[in-house]
Parts: structure tokens; sequence; C-alpha cells
């Protein structure tokens, strides 16, 4: 029987995990709100489903939650992956952080994570049902980096779902419910554009990530997030896993 993954998001880490588990045999629920890249993605893939929902919003989540079990009739793992970049709105070195930069990742990734995880949860512990939890947080909530990713908001809100993930971990092992964290560093997705168009980051990225002396693409963060996200790695829980090409380990 194959497992169900429900992952949010539509694009990135996101559509290539998620793509990656439909070529494997799982079946796929995706949580996003760009219409067109998940109607896409299911046309592609029959094994697959998604929904409409913002992760900020609390109904929307539930809503759709709901919906993935009435599509498919069960959830074996969760993938947290939605997220965004707050540069735009003005994150960067805490004296200068906007209130908007703050509260947009605080609530997109701490309280999108913790929606989602939450109704997740509530299934698992109604029907006594094991499960696998993966959320993505990121190199910088342990390894900043001053000069080029002084973006304090956005490390704050990663380090938040680190620490709720470990929490978590430890609350949920006796009923057989594994949390862990991949922390990426910085990969080619749409989200990291404006760094893809950065000279002076292409060159410190070729030093600061020497595994790669690149970015790391999201089909390489995508076959790390099916193993965690599989019974392959079990018993692995509570883990934060570094898939940063070298950036933690290099001044």
């Amino acid at each position: 029987m194959s497992n169900l993954l429900l992952v949010t998001g539509s694009s990135g880490i996101a559509a290539a995990t998620a793509r990656l588990a439909c070529e494997r045999g799982d079946r796929v629920f995706l949580i996003g709100n760009h219409d067109q890249e998940c109607k896409a993605f299911c046309e592609h893939f029959t094994n697959a489903g998604y929904a409409l929902a913002d992760v900020r919003d609390e109904e929307a989540v539930a809503n759709a939650v709901s919906q993935c079990l009435v599509r498919f009739g069960a959830i074996d793992g969760l993938f947290n992956v939605a997220g965004l970049s707050a540069r735009s709105l003005g994150d960067g070195p805490l004296h200068e952080c906007s209130t908007e930069a703050w509260s947009t990742l605080m609530d997109v990734h701490a309280r999108g994570t913790f929606f989602v995880s939450r109704n997740v949860l509530q299934y698992w512990m109604k029907e006594r049902r094991a499960g696998t939890i993966l959320n993505v947080g990121s190199v910088l909530a342990r390894a900043p980096e001053s000069t080029h990713f002084a973006t304090h908001a956005y490390a704050a809100s990663k380090g938040a779902v680190e620490s709720l993930s470990l929490a978590a971990a430890s609350y949920y092992a006796p009923f057989g419910i594994r949390v862990n964290v991949l922390a990426p560093g910085l990969v080619r997705t749409p989200m990291s554009a404006r760094a893809q168009s950065d000279p002076a980051i292409q060159a410190f990225i070729a030093k600061k990530q020497p595994i790669k002396k690149d970015f790391v693409e999201a089909e390489e963060i995508a076959r790390i997030a099916y193993f965690l996200l599989s019974p392959e790695s079990f018993p692995m829980t509570g883990e934060v896993i570094r898939a940063d090409a070298g950036w933690a380990v290099t001044g």
C-alpha cells in the first residue's frame, strides 16, 4: 500500500518532493495557494490531489486537511515546506527589520506549521495512527551569515519551527509519531530568485557552499526529504538534518 504524503506548497522544494513521491508510487495531496501550479501538478500525476489554502488561515487549513482525508482516506506523512522570503517587506538586521516582515514570516512559517501539524496530529491521535512530520527549517537558524543574509526575522521564524519540532518529537514519540527538521542552505527555487541574480551572492555561495560551489538544487533536497518522510528513515526523530553543501562548517 502506497503512502499518502500531505505537502504544503506547490513550487520549489515542495514540488520537487511531491514529484519524486508520485514517481515512486506514493500518493500526494498538496495544500497550496497557487491554483495553476497545483492544477498542473495534479493533471500530470493521477495519484495526486490538492486544496487551495493559505497556511496562515486556520479554517482553510482545517478544510484542506479534511479534503485530503475525504479524497484519500488517510495521511501517513506531512511535509511542511510552504514558505517565503520577506526581504521585499523589510526583513533585515533587527534594528532595521519591519514589523510587516516579522509578522508575515512568523505567520507563514511558525503559525502555518502549527495549523497544519495540529490538524494532522489530531487525526493521528484520534485514529491511533503512527505518522511522520518533516518541517523545513533553515541553516540560518543556527549558522547565521551577516553580510548577505542578515534576515533576522526569517532566521527567527525558522528557529521557531525548529523548537516546535523538537518539543513535538519528544511528546509524540510514545505514540509512534516522528518529527524531524530539514535545514537547507541556499537552494535554487523561486524564493531565491533575487539571490540567484546577484553576482556578489553567486561568488559568495561558490565558497560558502563548497560541496556544490553553487546553489543546492531543489531535487537534491527532495531526495533527502523523501527519505526522511519514508519508513526508510525509521527510527529517526527529533533530528535537525542540514542539507547545506557545507555552509555551516565553512567560514
